[in-house]
């Protein structure tokens, strides 16, 4: 499968995190061509603000590895990360750190995006994780655009002092 394919899978995941009242972000961790994790935010339902979906795809991955006493550092060299929007800071930090061989992205995140919207992650690293974005980042935009209508029941009230 290619990339707009695999991304067709993880908009999909996306789609179920917008039903369930998530930022709709979907990821997929794929290895040898198979999908070993699959992954969306779960930062509402947790109400643990680290628990995005690469970060969750990373937490099966492990588990994975476990199961099938397999050396998690190989297996994350080998991993492509599909992902609806370009992940953020932490995510493109920790996806850095485990040095997986492709992070491939829907839309650009112009809020937290740690590959090259806010902060270039990868200039931190000597890693051979490879970037490509834009692969099918309309779709993504117009889920983002969806979920950002309503309002977020768990989102924080804001600190800000109102004018008199």
């Amino acid at each position: 499968m290619n990339g707009a394919n695999w991304m067709n899978v993880a908009l999909q995941k996306a789609n179920d995190s917008l039903k369930a009242g998530e930022v709709p972000v979907g990821c997929l961790f794929v290895y040898n061509n198979k999908v070993i994790a699959t992954g969306n935010n779960t930062v509402n339902e947790t109400h643990n603000a680290t628990r995005h979906a690469e970060i969750n795809c990373i937490d099966q991955v492990l588990e994975f590895c476990k199961e099938k006493n397999l050396n998690y550092k190989r297996v994350f060299y080998d991993i492509d990360v599909i992902v609806t929007v370009e992940p953020c800071i932490m995510c493109t930090s920790a996806l850095y750190q485990l040095q997986v061989r492709n992070i491939i992205y829907g839309c650009a995140n112009d809020r937290f995006g740690g590959c090259t919207s806010v902060f270039e992650v990868p200039k931190l690293y000597n890693s051979g994780t490879t970037i490509v974005g834009g692969i099918k980042g309309d779709e993504a935009m117009t889920l983002l655009k969806e979920f950002y209508k309503g309002t977020n029941p768990n989102a924080p009230v804001s600190k800000m002092k109102k004018k008199l």
